[in-house]
């Protein structure tokens, strides 16, 4: 029973990232300040820290939450193992805005897109790899962009006009959420409405840097990801999003959803309903994409 509670403790709070190994490189960690949109009927803006690490061969994009309070979730987590009592650390830590996790492989930047889902009780990485060409539009504008000397660029991407500023002083060819291919580091970019804006905030180097979160280790999830077409992909991923537990409840039996949990207060099946509410507020919280024409290209001219 106590490997039941902490496999189903780790898929609860599984939102944060995934992929690749820990192999002790040193990363140069960009980080963005993303002001969004996230209701199409609102005006009402929120803002959120985004981590763009970059080691030898790729990049890694996600929203930096769950990397800043991964040491605190250690601690309380390492506590509570100790103890032998199973705690609701939900009211511990905050949660991400955002769940995505985007890699790039350098030089040809193919690119990752990942989201953890569940799979009965074993939380699973799952995404779809595609290869972006972006046509960007380079013009002869500059201007200081926070301490760098950038130029202006735009391009057109997922229903959106996306204007760019990219500065040689930094030289990758990258930038946030899948954004990369202009002979410098993009230090703002925002579309057109403003509905997405990214701006860089600053930058460090991370010493023995680990992909992998402690929370992430516990899961052993591990780098492995589940590869499907878009598609595909986003048909999974939606009806994830519906129905969390839909691949658990089968396995949930009257006397398991009863039983107590030592330590919490309700049983299995009140934290069910609980944690089921957090997954639902969590995806509908967000009902502007930021890439508006979620299917591929392929699928649209079938029509």
């Amino acid at each position: 029973m106590k490997k039941f509670f902490s496999i189903f403790f780790v898929i609860l709070f599984a939102f944060a990232s995934a992929q690749n190994t820990d192999s002790k490189e040193t990363a140069n960690r960009f980080f963005y300040e993303l002001t969004f949109k996230p209701k199409k009927d609102s005006a009402k803006l929120e803002k959120v820290i985004m981590a763009l690490d970059i080691v030898k061969d790729r990049s890694i994009y996600r929203d930096y939450t769950a990397i800043g309070q991964d040491s605190i979730l250690k601690v309380q987590f390492d506590a509570m193992q100790k103890a032998g009592v199973f705690k609701d650390l939900s009211k511990s830590f905050k949660m991400p805005k955002f769940s995505e996790k985007i890699v790039k492989t350098y030089p040809d930047m193919k690119m990752q897109y990942i989201e953890r889902v569940a799979n009965g009780f074993t939380p699973m990485n799952l995404g779809y790899t595609e290869t972006i060409k972006f046509d960007w539009k380079i013009s002869n504008d500059k201007a200081k962009i926070g301490a760098y000397n950038a130029q202006k660029a735009t391009t057109e991407f997922g229903g959106r006009t996306w204007t760019a500023w990219f500065s040689t002083d930094l030289p990758f060819q990258d930038g946030p959420y899948k954004f990369s291919g202009l002979p410098g580091l993009i230090v703002k970019i925002e579309d057109q409405d403003k509905n997405y804006s990214w701006v860089l905030q600053g930058n460090k180097q991370v010493p023995n840097w680990e992909e992998l979160t402690y929370m992430e280790k516990l899961s052993n999830v591990g780098t492995k990801v589940t590869e499907m077409p878009r598609e595909k992909f986003e048909k999974t991923f939606s009806d994830f999003k519906k129905d969390p537990f839909a691949s658990a409840r089968p396995m949930m039996t009257q006397e398991i959803m009863s039983r107590t949990i030592p330590g919490m207060d309700g049983t299995i099946g009140d934290m069910m309903k609980k944690q089921e509410k957090m997954y639902k507020d969590f995806f509908n919280a967000n009902d502007n994409p930021i890439e508006l024409n979620q299917k591929p290209v392929a699928e649209k001219k079938k029509k």
